[in-house]
């Protein structure tokens, strides 16, 4: 989930000691949310259109963007019941992207959506879409030209969206992802042929 942070976080598998702690800022995604219900309506494969335009205008892979809506459908998103569950966790995130608001207002920064709000996402699926895309594209401009870590690309943009941009760079440079982080990219491995196959069939 895109939540924000620059600082390294032991909760997603870097240690505390592996890099000197530095100011938190934004990141979109983290952990402890309530269990998804796993119907038919939380089946990110509705958002292929929303998908490729905002992931063609943010230059990143449709695929990727996609992937990243599967590993974040394991909650409802329905509007009351995320606003329900803000009141009982505060830090917790909106959006079928699962943003939090940190990341969200650093996101849109500059952009067409600048005057939008964090509390809007629930309700506007094509906003939330559009402002993971954009998160998505800055964490790519904070990776190294070259990383000795067996990802790729796109395994590292995803890690970076679950456990922030600090601890994506880390993971470039060889730290070993904790069991949160390796988690999610277990996750986004067995999605990505669905994310693949959704964005390219459907309309």
């Amino acid at each position: 989930m895109a939540r924000g942070g620059h600082g390294i976080s032991s909760e997603h598998g870097a240690t505390a000691s592996a890099m000197p702690s530095v100011t938190t800022a934004p990141r979109p995604s983290a952990i402890g949310r309530p269990t998804a219900t796993g119907t038919a309506d939380q089946d990110p494969a509705r958002f292929a259109a929303q998908v490729r335009l905002y992931a063609g205008q943010a230059g990143l892979s449709p695929q990727l963007l996609m992937a990243i809506l599967y590993n974040e459908s394991y909650k409802p998103h329905d509007p009351a019941f995320e606003r329900a569950w803000q009141r009982i966790k505060p830090d917790a995130a909106f959006g079928v992207a699962n943003m939090h608001k940190a990341a969200f207002d650093e996101t849109k920064k500059g952009r067409d959506f600048a005057d939008r709000s964090w509390q809007e996402l629930p309700d506007d699926p094509g906003l939330a879409i559009e402002s993971a895309a954009w998160y998505l594209h800055d964490l790519a401009a904070g990776l190294p030209a070259r990383w000795t870590a067996p990802y790729s690309r796109n395994e590292l943009l995803a890690l970076g969206y679950n456990a922030g941009p600090a601890n994506m760079q880390a993971f470039a440079r060889g730290v070993k992802p904790g069991a949160t982080a390796q988690s999610y990219l277990d996750r986004l491995r067995a999605h990505w042929a669905t994310a693949g196959h959704v964005t390219q069939s459907r309309g």
